[in-house]
């Protein structure tokens, strides 16, 4: 991670009823809180993108990223998470997506996940989504990303 802005790449939940989009990060400065947004489009283009809102993200921070349960965390329907406590720890951070979340009525089936600029110093991490329970059987799973 470095200190400007991150942007991931958009998948699509067309082929998969779940997603979970999971961030690691080192330890960093005071102050410099990692804070991710999920959005939302029709396509791999990111067409007509909005927010995400989610209410549960899971968490492992510090001395906690050990073999110990995740946290549990439940806030407000919102578009973003930040973890104050996070900045001085490395830490894990997961959130789990359904197709059901996205605006379907809308045609809405791709998500993506961004960390806005931390601040002064940068910090090491990166996040990577995990599809899950595909919509047909096969030998491969079909790309989310293409």
């Amino acid at each position: 991670m470095q200190t400007g802005a991150n942007t991931g790449d958009w998948v699509g939940l067309t082929d998969y009823q779940r997603c979970v989009i999971v961030l690691f990060k080192g330890a960093g400065t005071a102050g410099d809180d990692p804070a991710f947004v999920l959005k939302q489009a029709t396509d791999n283009a990111g067409t007509g993108s909005k927010d995400l809102t989610f209410t549960v993200v899971y968490s492992k921070v510090g001395t906690q990223t050990g073999i110990a349960d995740f946290t549990r965390n439940t806030q407000t329907a919102t578009t973003t998470y930040t973890d104050a406590a996070s900045a001085e720890a490395e830490s894990i951070i997961a959130v789990e997506v359904s197709s059901e979340d996205l605006d379907v009525d809308n045609s809405f089936s791709h998500v993506q996940l961004s960390v806005a600029d931390i601040g002064g110093n940068a910090q090491l991490g990166c996040g990577f989504y995990l599809m899950l329970d595909p919509r047909h059987a096969s030998q491969t799973p079909p790309s989310a990303i293409a």
